[in-house]
């Protein structure tokens, strides 16, 4: 119940809850291949209410292969719309993994990439985002991503510094950070030909209004959720 823990459960539960809505969308549209980019323990596969939708979960072949070991453990059947994908960017691009998986790259497709963006390089993600907007009209992908830290007030650069030390420790730090405009010249330029992001007012508007417990995000504005489409 702190404050910037409520924050951030608050933001982990929201993306996902954006995600699935704006794959909803695209499903309604005909869109029948969901990619989960760095799935880690991700649960849509197990739940999908889609019966046309096939669901790839990409990620490190070593997570992948954890979570299928725990999986297992748990007596957890794998759904038959769900099919892993273990890529080492290393050895193979996004469209070789996914080509090798069955993935119809002659069709639409939609992508989550949550929690993944803010440890990228640069080429990274400029690599994954020209990978995905080189596939048919239609195609989508949501994500969210770290606010440039030169950019924020001085409680959320205190508690920004605080979150960046703890994920430095643990292995992973923070590479990756944009401005909203930033963002959209970075989509723009990738090719795709609209977009949608959404700040914590916009995200409180439309997810968190009138909760009676008063859980929403607060004006900390460590991160934003974007949608682009081809």
């Amino acid at each position: 119940m702190h404050p910037v823990g409520r924050d951030f459960r608050a933001f982990m539960a929201v993306r996902s809850r954006y995600t699935e809505d704006q794959l909803a969308v695209a499903v309604a549209q005909g869109v029948t291949q969901y990619v989960v980019l760095g799935a880690g323990l991700d649960t849509f596969a197990y739940r999908n209410p889609f019966p046309a939708l096939r669901v790839f979960e990409v990620d490190f072949p070593a997570t992948q292969e954890w979570k299928r070991v725990m999986l297992a453990e748990a007596e957890i059947a794998l759904p038959p719309c769900l099919t892993f994908v273990p890529l080492d960017f290393e050895h193979r691009t996004l469209a070789e993994g996914l080509a090798e998986a069955g993935f119809d790259a002659t069709r639409p497709a939609f992508f989550g990439w949550l929690g993944v963006v803010p440890y990228l390089t640069l080429e990274a993600f400029r690599s994954t985002l020209s990978a995905i907007a080189s596939l048919p009209a239609g195609t989508a992908v949501s994500f969210d991503y770290a606010i440039s830290p030169e950019t924020l007030g001085p409680v959320g650069r205190l508690a920004f510094d605080r979150l960046a030390e703890r994920v430095a420790a643990a292995g992973e730090p923070f590479q990756l950070f944009f401005t909203a405009e930033g963002l959209e010249a970075e989509l723009r330029r990738a090719g795709f030909s609209r977009v949608e992001q959404l700040d914590y007012e916009q995200i409180n508007e439309r997810y968190f209004k009138d909760r009676a417990d008063g859980l929403k995000l607060s004006a900390v504005k460590l991160a934003m959720l974007a949608t682009a489409w081809v």
